[in-house]
């Protein structure tokens, strides 16, 4: 079986987390090969935006709690490098150039929150669930919380961490951790909307702006800060993506890359 289903739709790849039987549980087979997707997506000019979605009743269900088990029982070192692969395809899904997009149906627990907290939106069913039950398995959400505490927020964060209590779609949305909560019927169509007003947007632009967000979202506004995002647009501004967008405003005509 394909842990991981690649599905081409025009302009943006959705990747489909497939073991559903474990409620596509991250073990260390199915992490390389989402790893081994976004590398091979980010150097794809025709790959516009991804999708991140599980197959089955679950989103993601988190870590393998088996293979946990295992991890106890290893060395400090290889335990710590067990934890560390899933530290980095967070932090490369955080930083990714590309949009990305959380496809959550059905449950998102543990690392499958986190999962979706690192991607750029987050889109839900209605009768989606978030939590983080590691403490009460005796554990912490530690690679994840980073990316926890910037979209939910720190005291919403500091809550569902510590309580292991059970989020709705409809609580997650009023916190701002989704970005839309819909009817199941009308979760792909939503996403496909998302996806085409991105596609409207310069790709070298998108991916300016997330390393730009990422600068700024906790940086306090200094004179330094100023000068820096001034160098940004001044950079951005002159090259040649820039010069056709423009052109293309003033000349009433859509712009080449859409």
């Amino acid at each position: 079986m394909t842990l991981l289903e690649i599905e081409p739709r025009g302009r943006a790849v959705w990747l489909w987390l497939n073991r559903p039987e474990q409620r596509n549980a991250l073990n260390a087979e199915l992490q390389q090969a989402l790893g081994e997707a976004l590398a091979r997506f980010e150097r794809d000019p025709a790959v516009r935006a991804l999708v991140i979605g599980g197959r089955g009743a679950a989103f993601c269900a988190g870590g393998d709690l088996a293979r946990m088990r295992e991890a106890a029982r290893m060395t400090k070192v290889r335990a710590r490098a067990e934890a560390a692969r899933f530290a980095r395809l967070l932090y490369r899904l955080h930083g990714y150039p590309k949009p990305v997009v959380a496809r959550v149906h059905g449950a998102a627990f543990a690392g499958g929150f986190g999962l979706a907290a690192a991607c750029d939106f987050v889109v839900a069913a209605e009768a989606a669930e978030f939590c983080l039950p590691e403490v009460r398995l005796g554990l912490v959400p530690a690679m994840i919380g980073p990316y926890l505490v910037r979209a939910l927020g720190a005291q919403a964060a500091r809550r569902y961490m510590l309580t292991g209590e059970r989020l709705s779609a409809a609580e997650a949305q009023r916190l701002g951790f989704l970005h839309a909560c819909v009817p199941a019927a009308e979760l792909d169509q939503r996403i496909e909307a998302l996806i085409a007003q991105l596609l409207a947007a310069g790709p070298r632009a998108l991916a300016a702006a997330k390393r730009l967000l990422a600068r700024i979202e906790r940086a306090p506004i200094t004179p330094r800060l100023a000068t820096e995002t001034a160098a940004v647009l001044a950079e951005v501004r002159a090259g040649a993506e820039a010069r056709e967008g423009i052109g293309a405003f003033l000349e009433k005509r859509k712009p080449s890359w859409t």
